[in-house]
């Protein structure tokens, strides 16, 4: 059974700049897909950004120019770069590899 572990989480102000990190149990990783989701208070889940084995990934329309997602396959790690962080980009951030597994979820707070 795969298991992912997301990192980097925590509170940052407006503006600042977050790195997450999501580690996968098994070399599997090299093959699966990636995403990372959020989700607010009151919100639904919203998927935030993808990554295909290869590398070819994309993000949201309202994170574009923002956050970036990237993978190391030999460390077997996801990243979602966080840049000029907004109060509305508060939420748990999971990452997810579909039909495999799901992290347990880390919460970034955007607040002054």
């Amino acid at each position: 059974q795969v298991q992912l572990t997301e990192s980097g989480g925590g509170l940052v102000q407006p503006g600042g700049s977050l790195r997450l990190s999501c580690v996968a149990s098994s070399d599997l990783f090299k093959k699966f897909v990636m995403v990372w989701y959020r989700q607010g208070v009151g919100k639904e889940r919203e998927l935030v950004a993808t990554i295909d084995p290869t590398g070819n990934g994309g993000v949201l329309d309202s994170v574009e120019g923002r956050f970036t997602i990237s993978r190391d396959n030999a460390k077997n790690t996801v990243y979602l770069q966080m840049n000029d962080l907004k109060p509305e980009d508060t939420a748990v951030y999971f990452c997810n590899a579909p039909s495999v597994a799901w992290g347990q979820g880390i919460q970034v707070t955007v607040s002054s």
